[in-house]
Order: C-alpha cells, then sequence, then structure tokens
C-alpha cells in the first residue's frame, strides 16, 4: 500500500474569474478577462464568466463541500480588481469583506487557505491605461495591491503565491493572443515575463521586511509539462533539456539562480530583457516553496529545419527561438484537451526540478484530468480522472521514496468551471456543475480523494 506522511497537504484549487462570477458587483471593476470574452470568437461558444458557479454568493456552501470531502487545504485566488477596482487607488472595501469572510468560513472548518494573489485576471484600467505588465510600473502597482492583501488577511493567512503560471499570461496573453489581453508578438512574451518576476521579487521583499511577524510562507507557482528526448542523440537530448529551460528555468532560474538561463541569453540577445545587479539581488532566494502545475509530458527532438513541424499545439514558448520539435506517443492516453497522460513524465519533472533547484520543498499546486463527464442518474462516471490521479499520485509517492522533497498536492479542480478561452465545455473539476441549475455534484473522483486523505494513502 501507497502511504505519504501525515503532514502531507491534500488540498485542491480554484481561480477567481473562473467560479466566483459576480462580475460587476458589489464595487467590483472590469479585469482583462471580463473584456476580453466581449471579443466575438475568443472564447468557445462565445462565453464568459459573468456568472462562473456563483461561489461569490455560494461560498459557505463550497466551503462545506470542501469540509465534507476532507480536504485540508484550499488554493483559491483573489481578484485584483475586486480589491482595486482600477488595480490602484482606491480599495473595495465590500471585496475586502468577500474574501474576508471566506478566509473566515475556511478556518472555522479547519481547512488552511492557500492563496493566489494573481492569476490573470488583471484589472482592465492597468492594461488600457498603463499597458499591463509591459510596462515597468506594474511591479509596483502590484507591490501596493499586496500589501492590501497581506495587511488585511494576512493575520489569517499563512500560505501566499504571488502568481499563477506567468508562463501563460507571457505566451497566450502577450505571443500568441489566445488569452487575455490578446496581443500577439514575439519579443513582448519576453518583456511582459520580465516585469511578472520583478513583481513577484517585490512582493516577497514586502512580506519578508514588513510582515515577517505573520510568520507565514510566500512563493511562486510555475506551470511545465515534461519534455522527454525523441531519441538518445545528442541532439535531441539538448533539445529536450532546452525546452525545459525555456519553459520553466525562464521563470525559476532567476528565483534560485538569480538570472535567466544562459541558452536564453544565448540564443535571445537583446530581446531577452536584463535585469540589473540589484535586481539579481531582489530576485534571487524569492521562493520559500516551488510550487508547479504539471499536466503532461511531450517528446522533443532537435529541429533540423527540414520543414517537419510539431504535432502538438504550442512549444512552450515561441518556437523560433528553441529550435525543437515536440510531439505525442500515439499510445498516450488524451484527456479533452488532447493532452497526454504520461504519469512517468511527473516523476521525472520532479526529478529535474529537485537536482536543478538544490532539492527544495515543492508543492504540487495543480494536477488533474479534464473530460467531457457526463451527469447520468444523478452519478458522473469519471473513472478516467480516478486513473489519472492514482497513477500521478504514485509517481509523486515514488519521488518522495527517492529523496524528493515533495510536500503537497492540490488536484486542479474543486469545480467544474469556466476553462478559459474552453469556455464551460470541458470539465476539470472533481464536483460536477449543472450550469443551469448551478447544483454541486460530487464525482467518484472526489469521494476516492476522501479515502486518501483519511487514510494517508491507498
Amino acid at each position: 500500500m501507497i502511504k505519504f506522511s501525515t503532514d502531507f497537504i491534500w488540498g485542491t484549487a480554484t481561480s477567481a474569474y473562473q467560479i466566483e462570477g459576480a462580475h460587476n458587483a458589489d464595487g467590483k471593476g472590469p479585469s482583462i478577462w471580463d473584456s476580453f470574452c466581449t471579443i466575438p470568437n475568443r472564447i468557445k461558444n462565445n462565453e464568459n464568466g459573468n456568472v462562473g458557479i456563483d461561489h461569490y454568493h455560494r461560498y459557505k456552501e463550497d466551503v462545506a463541500l470542501l469540509k465534507s470531502q476532507g480536504f485540508k487545504a484550499y488554493r483559491f485566488s483573489i481578484s485584483w480588481a475586486r480589491i482595486m477596482p482600477e488595480g490602484k487607488g482606491k480599495v473595495n472595501e465590500e471585496g475586502i469583506a468577500f474574501y474576508s469572510n471566506l478566509i473566515d468560513e475556511l478556518i472555522k472548518n479547519d481547512i488552511v487557505p492557500w492563496v493566489t494573489l494573481y492569476h490573470w485576471d488583471l484589472p482592465l484600467a492597468l492594461e488600457m491605461e498603463n499597458d499591463g505588465w509591459l510596462n515597468p510600473n506594474i511591479a509596483s502597482y502590484f507591490e501596493d495591491y499586496v500589501k492590501i492583501c497581506f495587511e488585511r488577511f494576512g493575520d489569517r493567512v499563512k500560505n501566499w503565491i504571488t502568481l499563477n503560471e506567468p508562463w501563460v499570461v507571457a505566451i497566450l496573453g502577450y505571443g500568441q493572443g489566445v488569452f487575455a489581453p490578446g496581443r500577439s508578438s514575439n519579443s513582448e512574451p519576453y518583456l511582459a515575463a520580465h516585469h511578472l518576476i520583478l513583481a513577484h521579487a517585490k512582493a516577497v521583499k514586502l512580506y519578508k521586511t514588513s510582515f515577517t511577524h505573520q510568520k507565514g510562507t510566500i512563493g511562486i507557482t510555475n506551470n511545465c509539462d515534461w519534455r522527454e528526448p525523441l531519441t538518445d542523440k545528442p541532439a535531441d537530448i539538448e533539445a529536450a533539456e532546452r525546452a525545459l529551460l525555456f519553459f520553466l528555468g525562464w521563470f525559476a532560474d532567476p528565483i534560485y539562480f538569480g538570472d535567466y538561463p544562459q541558452v536564453m541569453k544565448d540564443r535571445l540577445g537583446d530581446r531577452l530583457p536584463k535585469f540589473t545587479e540589484d535586481e539579481k539581488e531582489l530576485i534571487k532566494n524569492s521562493s520559500d516553496f516551488f510550487g508547479l502545475n504539471h499536466y503532461t509530458t511531450m517528446y522533443a527532438a532537435e529541429d533540423d529545419h527540414s520543414g517537419i513541424k510539431s504535432s502538438v499545439y504550442g512549444n512552450g514558448g515561441i518556437s523560433e527561438d528553441q529550435d525543437v520539435i515536440l510531439t505525442q506517443d500515439e499510445a498516450w492516453p488524451l484527456t479533452a484537451f488532447n493532452w497526454s497522460v504520461v504519469p512517468w513524465g511527473c516523476y521525472k519533472l520532479l526529478e529535474w526540478i529537485s537536482k536543478r533547484y538544490n532539492n527544495p520543498d515543492i508543492y504540487i499546486t495543480e494536477n488533474g484530468f479534464a473530460c467531457n463527464d457526463t451527469l447520468e442518474n444523478g452519478e458522473v462516471n469519471d473513472l478516467e480522472r480516478l486513473d489519472y490521479y492514482r497513477q500521478y499520485l504514485e509517481a509523486c509517492n515514488e519521488a518522495i521514496e527517492n529523496g524528493i522533497k515533495l510536500k503537497g498536492y492540490f488536484a486542479w479542480s474543486l469545480f467544474d468551471n469556466f476553462e478559459w478561452a474552453s469556455g464551460y465545455s470541458v470539465r476539470f473539476g472533481i464536483n460536477y456543475i449543472d450550469y443551469k441549475t448551478l447544483k454541486r455534484t460530487p464525482k467518484a473522483s472526489a469521494l476516492w480523494f476522501k479515502k486518501i486523505i483519511k487514510n494517508n494513502g491507498w
């Protein structure tokens, strides 16, 4: 029987725009996602998060569900525009009250809050008036915002995540244009990423200098898929490593080493912004833990420019900068997002992180399975999701047994919800949502997690 330690953190996760709804209620300002969703054909079926699953009004019911399923921790994000409608200046006290009440409800039910300060929903005013993450002043605006969060919630919140998946913000938001704010460029992603890293570092410094009395921890969550060399040829091995550095190393290397990976500096030249010596000092060692969102694996091969293209969407960055071709094995099962199910890739990524970054404490802050669940006779048959979780947790357990300091696991997601550009067409949750009635129905996977958490294994 596989067992996890009794202090292993079992949690599940959500984000504000995906579940809260109440998009313009009680003084909340618009975010870039509120705006992006109004552009025709950007979101599947032209859907939006205006109502979401109405968590804003039903949070007590949702916390009760969390408690009934045995979860010990809950990761959620705060909407910057609900706290500061214009992204700076005036504070919205009704927004403060909502998150304060949610935190109190969690604690009352013995659930530890893990708070993400930014999960992609930038206040629209900062994008329209200040060029969003392209403006170097954004780091100071972010610092002002997080200070309010530390002041108002830090007496009860002891686990902070500054940014969720800055790679997504940079590449999908400013590179490929498929996520808000919808910009397409081969240079803006590197500038946006630069400012995201500095914003993270400034927030951490503020917390470490002015809020040490709160005795909490603070870090960042990055996303990464594993890149397995297609062959044992040195060129393919180098391509896989390069792909990882352009994906995860892009954001993790500055935080652990103080600067970007050398391969990025060599290949990008002046297109990659440079940190000053003071900024390097600010950024280095600016995370108490390694937050990781992981879902899938791909094969990586050297692009010899023969005309062969990646067989999968995207490649972890801007393709012409990496010279990497990505493919999937046809034998690998696929999720509804066409993401391959490859548990051993999770193990290898954890091992790579541990070796490269000197064995940090790691928390998997997202991992999950998307499929087209349906409700039949009041139940959801999500055996594929159960198999996914079981296999990935086996890989996690193997990593722990081999000395990797994996301390916790958050299943994505607590609920079916608005899945960004895919709208409501795919389901990630361990709880089914009827989008007409907004009724919550636990899936088999939720009941399975309850048994795991109770027994610390299976």
